[in-house]
Parts: structure tokens; sequence; C-alpha cells
């Protein structure tokens, strides 16, 4: 039962972001009546999945996919993610019998909404994220900021953005212990296009609180197969500065996943 209650707590962030999509959805379109922007208007969606299995001393399956979707309207700008991932060991036991455990389970989902300034770049942004780890040092973990976003530099094949505001964080470790508190939270992303076929992008983020400080960084590195057909190589870092006794303050995750734009 416990393992089951704590699988589903990975959707129990469910409904109130849902109730965030509404809401940020039915601003956007008023806002987009109102206001004319030359940007081009829509929807840009991918959708990545890659899975590993061993054989031999070591068995087991691990699988990860995300879902990334924004959508441009005249006067908002919105980002929506979800992502998963999820390991299965097995392993025999002195008896004979094949013993299949569970070693990794973790979701997370974010939502951001950008209103869109006179300058071209700039942004006034509401954000809103949602961790559920079932062996991290923290098994939930849930973030809301608002603050200013903009292009720090734009070239014909680089850009850098950045934003920075006040936020508040709440955390839920093994043993029930929560944190919760201010923080101020800043992010960047880095791209690069080095070819037709292939581009670089770095996102970084760091929540600054009085009892923790989180930082995530992800670099990857996509090559396009086709029209819609991409493969996938990232490496991700995510560091926490206080954890529970027993728990590792970093963790990573290196992935080859094949993506599908639509």
């Amino acid at each position: 039962m416990k393992k089951t209650l704590c699988s589903l707590s990975a959707f129990g962030f469910l409904p109130a972001l849902g109730s965030l999509l509404v809401l940020s959805g039915l601003l956007t379109v008023q806002a987009g009546e109102s206001t004319s922007n030359t940007a081009k208007l829509g929807w840009s969606t991918s959708a990545e999945l890659g899975a590993i299995t061993t054989s031999g001393n070591t068995k087991g399956t691990s699988i990860t996919g995300k879902i990334d979707a924004k959508q441009e309207l005249e006067q908002w700008s919105n980002d929506y993610t979800f992502s998963a991932f999820f390991k299965r060991d097995e392993t025999e036991a002195d008896d004979g019998q094949t013993l299949v455990e569970t070693s990794a389970e973790k979701y997370a989902a974010s939502a951001k909404g950008g209103y869109k300034l006179d300058k071209e770049s700039a942004r006034l942004f509401v954000y809103g994220s949602h961790v559920s780890d079932r062996f991290g040092a923290y098994t939930e973990y849930t973030t809301v900021a608002i603050g200013y976003g903009d292009e720090l530099f734009k070239t014909e094949t680089m850009s850098l953005e950045g934003e920075v505001g006040p936020g508040y964080y709440r955390g839920e470790k093994d043993l029930e212990e929560t944190e919760n508190g201010m923080i101020i939270r800043g992010a960047a992303t880095y791209r690069w296009q080095i070819s037709e076929s292939a581009r670089f992008k770095q996102t970084l983020s760091l929540e600054y609180g009085e009892d923790n400080r989180r930082s995530i960084a992800e670099s990857s590195l996509t090559a396009k197969i086709n029209g819609r057909m991409q493969m996938k190589a990232a490496f991700l870092v995510q560091n926490d500065t206080r954890v529970p006794v027993g728990k590792k303050k970093t963790d990573t995750q290196t992935s080859l996943t094949f993506v599908y734009s639509f």
C-alpha cells in the first residue's frame, strides 16, 4: 500500500496545475484579442522517449520521457513541460528467486506564462513547478515564482535568455519533514544552432532560500534525423544543499532519446 500511495502521489498536484493552465489560457486568449504582435502565433510541441534495457550480471529497464509545449499568443508566451523517469532492477536472491524492485521513479511538471512588454523580448512571468521523486532527497517539491525575463544577447546562431524574481517553495522529505519559505529564483537558457541539423542547449536554474538552495543544470545536443524526428543526448545535474542523512546532495541523469516535433 505504501508503494502504491507513493506512486499515486506523483499525480496529486495535477488538479492545482490544471487550474493554473486553465487560468493562464483564459487570460492569454483575452489578451490576444486586444493587442497585436508580429510574432508567429500558435503551438509548437515536442515529445521525447528513451529506454535502456540491461542483461547479464545486472538486469533492468529504465524509461525516460518528456513533453515540451510552447504557446505563442499576441500578448502572452506560455511554456508547459512534463517529464518522467522510471527504473526497475532485477536481482537474484540466494534461493534463486528473481526479485524485481523499483529503484527510481520521478515525475515533474511546470507551467510558465510570460506577459510580453513593449520591448520585443521582455517578459513579466509567473512560474509554477512540482516534482515528485520517490527516492529523492525531497519526495515532493513545489515552487512558484514571479519576475522579469529578457533576452540578454542574440546573434544569427546564438541566444541567451535570463529571468529573475521572488518566489515560494515547499518541500517534503522521507520522514514527513516539511520545509517552506521564500526564495529568489533565477534561470538562464543558452541556445546555439551549430548547423542546420545540430543544435546545443544549456539551461540553468537556481532557487535560493534560507533552508535550501536548489540548482538544476541540463546540457543537451540535438541532431535532426528528418523534418520532424531528432535524436537528443542530454546530461542533467540537480543539487540540493540541505538533504536528509543518508541522501546525496547531487543527482545526475544521462539520457539518449528520440524527439518528435509537431
